[in-house]
């Protein structure tokens, strides 16, 4: 069934880098403009890039130089590059359409950046 799976998520310090991957069903993936998400304990979750099938991409305007989403259309894949990562960086990072649907949220990876 629909299935949203992230990965790639870690410890490391400020200015590293980390690549996280969303594994997505084809059901989910086929037509629709897929994103990335964040959320930290006790606020509100976050769009931070979205990824329309043809390509074009949009950003949160704190990311926006840092952070490079792609997706792999073949495969169900989903990529958010991260570098220069900054403390405010932490959360729990999940993939999803856009707009999101509710019940497809997955377990996420999580993003820690220490300074």
């Amino acid at each position: 069934q629909v299935q949203l799976v992230e990965s790639g998520g870690g410890l490391v310090q400020a200015g590293g880098s980390l690549r996280l991957s969303c594994a997505a069903s084809g059901s989910i993936f086929s037509l629709n403009v897929m994103g990335w998400y964040r959320q930290t304990p006790g606020k509100q979750r976050e769009l931070v890039a979205t990824i329309a099938k043809g390509g074009g991409t949009t950003y949160v305007d704190s990311v926006k130089g840092r952070f490079t989403i792609s997706r792999d259309n073949a495969k169900n894949m989903v990529y958010l590059q991260m570098s220069s990562l900054k403390p405010e960086d932490t959360a729990v990072y999940n993939c999803n359409k856009y707009p999101p649907q509710n019940n497809y949220w997955g377990q996420g990876t999580q993003v820690t950046v220490s300074s």
